[in-house]
């Protein structure tokens, strides 16, 4: 092959890209062609595995970052041409600086590795964002070019690249709104770790694509005449097929094999609004032709109940604005649809680099520090904050917020602050009560009610979902004061009760009630350990669950004037309530918390002069 023509004529090709994208500029093909000439020098001696030149490289990155990442600007195109020159040749940052500027420098010391730790390497992407979307888009870029021309790496280097990927850049570009990328990356990922795998599901979609094809082209030729004769040609339709990766995905999902894997394809419809507007002479906006065109289709077959979904009204946390609904074709198999405008289409594929997403920007640029600043976690919080879907939600003022899929009130509560997630005692959502762990759906509404006295328990970090609240509840935790004593998980021991103490190898003392089982049993097993317990006291601002477990004669009113005798002591704290009648004698349950023995027998005193109770006791359950 003749590679010295190859480079010329791809280097032809960025150019002349550049300037049909809107780079054609004096100044900005300068600058473009002069990054070209310091790179083309120092890669010349450079080979990649392949045995390709390697200049090849920087120059397909450039390109896919004017012509598949849509950039408009002639300093990241430059840094995609000298993004490796640092990294494998004898040039400086500080020289880049003087001749390419400042711009081009700081994307360039941004992208270049730090050292051969991978995870490092994932932190200085991240901390190197600074409100700069272009350095992740550059790194996207670098990614999706070394992806695609994986197959001359020898099979490890090949599991450690697709791996990184699956796990880091797939997931990044996702949360990006790069869908077209995040699913590219997602499948040759895919290819690379499960080969096998993917070359089962690759031909198993196209037997079912072939056997599908004229059943489904002659559906949408149908639908396509009904929505012609009201907005005649103006609407572009097309079938998408899914890749292997995405069904072998929901096949995990659904526990199911391939042949059970629903609606492998869907029919698009994709129309301008100019073009709509022109033919029918109506001042139509997006969400009216969506709907129209819904309409037409919905009164022409049988919709599949349940199925429509309306992203036009709730979009997606990146912007994403669609119809989806699913028809009966005469061929009595339901197909899905999705409507949108092409400018829809572009959101859909180019999330973060539409405009008027700044807010769904500056919170994913929060995201994406707050990993980078916590090392340590780096590796969880990565997939904490990568992988899930957004949803927007919103406060009681009507401000939207927007979290991952599958957070809860909690996780709420820490993005409005720290401070009341911290102290988060129950929420609002949509005008009715609900506990701080209930999961949030997208169009929520959600107000948090605090309390000083709350803190975080161990069992927040289940209903967490968030980096933010995660990281916040565990700092919380690791630092609050450590106490010396553990207490017994069957007795509940409680501060004046008549209790011992046994002393493990780290130093702390676990407090049982003397009449525990465990106790007995430890007294026997590993009497030198025994420990006398003195300052285990009552502290107003500590909290013990207890159950008591009472018989009486029903009567009207018999349940008030016990929880009467309960809440005398400076409030109840109610855990759980029980209560069953049989033949007029009611046993009743109930689970609250004290500060001590001392309130937990006052309070059963109380409850034997109740009129009507039979006996009371504590039951050693919690």
């Amino acid at each position: 092959m003749d590679y010295a023509q190859l480079i010329e004529e791809t280097a032809a090709h960025l150019f002349e890209t550049a300037r049909h994208h809107g780079l054609g500029s004096e100044k900005d093909q300068a600058l473009i062609r002069d990054a070209y000439a310091l790179a083309e020098e120092a890669h010349r001696p450079q080979k990649r595995k392949s045995g390709v030149p390697y200049i090849l490289h920087p120059l397909s990155v450039a390109i896919i970052i004017v012509e598949e990442m849509r950039q408009k600007d002639a300093a990241v195109v430059a840094a995609a041409l000298l993004h490796d020159v640092v990294e494998d040749t004898d040039h400086t940052i500080e020289e880049i600086r003087q001749r390419f500027g400042g711009d081009v420098a700081s994307l360039v010391a941004a992208v270049t590795k730090p050292n051969k730790q991978q995870v490092d390497n994932f932190q200085h992407i991240l901390g190197s964002v600074n409100d700069d979307i272009r350095v992740l888009i550059l790194k996207l870029s670098d990614r999706l070019h070394n992806m695609r021309t994986l197959d001359s790496m020898k099979p490890q280097k090949q599991w450690k690249i697709a791996s990184e990927t699956q796990f880091f850049f797939a997931p990044l570009a996702g949360r990006l709104g790069l869908y077209k990328v995040k699913s590219e990356l997602e499948n040759l990922a895919f290819r690379f770790l499960n080969p096998n795998t993917y070359a089962y599901l690759d031909s198993a979609l196209e037997e079912d694509r072939i056997r599908t094809q004229e059943a489904v082209e002659a559906f949408m030729s149908e639908a396509k005449e009904k929505v012609a004769a009201v907005f005649g040609s103006t609407i572009s339709w097309d079938i998408r097929y899914r890749k292997p990766f995405s069904i072998w995905r929901e096949m995990h999902e659904r526990k199911c094999d391939f042949y059970h894997v629903p609606f492998k394809h869907y029919i698009r419809a994709v129309f301008n609004r100019e073009k709509v507007d022109a033919v029918t002479g109506s001042d139509f906006d997006e969400q009216d032709i969506v709907l129209k065109i819904y309409s037409v289709l919905g009164n022409s077959y049988r919709e599949q109940t349940g199925s429509f979904v309306n992203y036009m009204t709730q979009p997606k946390a990146n912007g994403y604005r669609s119809v989806h609904f699913r028809l009966l074709n005469p061929y009595g198999n339901i197909e899905e649809f999705h409507i949108s405008s092409d400018v829809m289409r572009e959101q859909s594929y180019f999330g973060c680099i539409v405009e008027g997403k700044k807010q769904w920007m500056k919170r994913l640029t929060e995201v994406l520090k707050e990993l980078a600043d916590n090392p340590e976690k780096l590796i969880p919080g990565i997939h904490d904050s990568l992988y899930n879907e957004d949803v927007s939600v919103y406060t009681v003022k009507s401000e939207p917020v927007t979290l991952p899929k599958g957070a809860s009130a909690l996780d709420f509560a820490f993005e409005i602050g720290p401070e009341i997630g911290l102290h988060a005692k129950y929420a609002r959502i949509n005008g009715r009560l609900a506990s701080i762990r209930t999961v949030l759906h997208r169009g929520d509404r959600i107000e948090i009610f605090t309390d000083p006295a709350i803190h975080p328990k161990e069992d927040w970090m289940e209903a967490a979902v968030t980096f933010k609240a995660r990281n916040c509840i565990g700092d919380w935790l690791e630092n609050r004061p450590k106490s010396q004593y553990v207490l017994c998980s069957h007795c509940h021991p409680l501060p004046g009760s008549e209790i011992i103490g046994f002393l493990d190898e780290s130093g702390q003392i676990t407090v049982h009630s003397r009449n525990c089982p465990d106790a007995i049993r430890m007294a026997c097993e590993k009497g030198h350990t025994i420990m006398a317990v003195e300052d285990f006291k009552a502290d107003e601002n500590v909290l013990y669950p207890v159950t008591i477990s009472l018989c009486a004669i029903d009567r009207p009113n018999l349940l008030r004037d016990v929880l009467k005798c309960i809440s005398k002591d400076a409030g109840m704290s109610m855990r759980k309530l029980e209560s069953e009648t049989h033949d007029e004698i009611v046993s009743c349950s109930i689970s609250y918390s004290v500060h001590s023995a001392d309130e937990l027998n006052e309070a059963i005193a109380r409850i034997r002069e109740v009129n009507g109770v039979e006996e009371v006791h504590q039951i050693n359950n919690g």
